[in-house]
């Protein structure tokens, strides 16, 4: 992995956007800027919802080039992996909290030629992901609790934003530290501040206006935040 300081990147989450438009909603991102796009699998027991399978994905990387980073908020990502990395993820973040193995989850992951993220829900102190943070190309924390679209930032999160990225620099991996929730144009600005790279956003890129201006507002509010940051 590299060990130069991760450009910040913007990933638009397409559980926030039109699935009867999903095309048009993927061409829009695209042409306004987007670095990847973010997509958020549900299996109803992980999380309290049920969103989509490898089929959604599949059709997504039939429409753009860009990196599709695939999350895994399901019980068994292990049991899965395969199939979602077939449809076209190029990483595929899963969950401490869940029921696989973190190690075989890891190593599986790789074997299949993908990246690894490793996430945390909000309650979840970074001490349980840091064992593992050499062998991972990201770390998420989540700034909301995972399941709906929509919810409040949660600021408490932060200082584990700060925690995984003065660990990924000592280590020297190159890794991002994506955050998760209720990125806006609000928010975004502190968690670059606090060293988040990977900026998951959702609703303040589908919904009100136009997209590309949307995301221009976004990654101002990022570049501005990560000139705030303390390294």
């Amino acid at each position: 992995m590299p060990s130069a300081e991760p450009r910040l990147r913007l990933a638009p989450s397409l559980l926030s956007a039109d699935f009867g438009a999903l095309g048009e909603a993927v061409r829009a991102a695209e042409t306004g800027g987007a670095d990847a796009f973010h997509l958020d699998v549900m299996d109803g027991h992980f999380v309290p919802n049920i969103s989509f399978g490898p089929a959604l994905v599949a059709a997504v990387r039939a429409r753009t080039r860009l990196p599709l980073d695939v999350h895994l908020m399901i019980d068994e990502p292990l049991r899965y992996a395969e199939a979602f990395r077939t449809a076209g993820g190029d990483t595929l973040v899963f969950h401490i909290e869940s029921r696989s193995d973190p190690e075989a989850t890891i190593r599986a992951v790789h074997q299949l030629g993908a990246a690894v993220g490793l996430a945390i829900r909000p309650d979840t102190p970074f001490s349980a992901v840091e064992p593992f943070a050499d062998r991972v190309e990201q770390l998420l924390v989540m700034s909301v609790h995972p399941g709906f679209s929509g919810q409040k930032f949660l600021p408490d999160v932060l200082p584990k934003v700060a925690a995984a990225r003065q660990r990924l620099a000592a280590l020297g991996t190159g890794g991002y530290v994506s955050i998760d929730g209720g990125v806006t144009t609000e928010t975004a600005g502190a968690a670059a501040a606090a060293g988040a790279s990977f900026f998951v956003c959702g609703n303040s890129v589908f919904t009100g206006g136009s997209v590309g201006e949307n995301l221009h507002r976004l990654r101002g509010a990022v570049e501005e935040g990560a000139r705030r940051a303390v390294r």
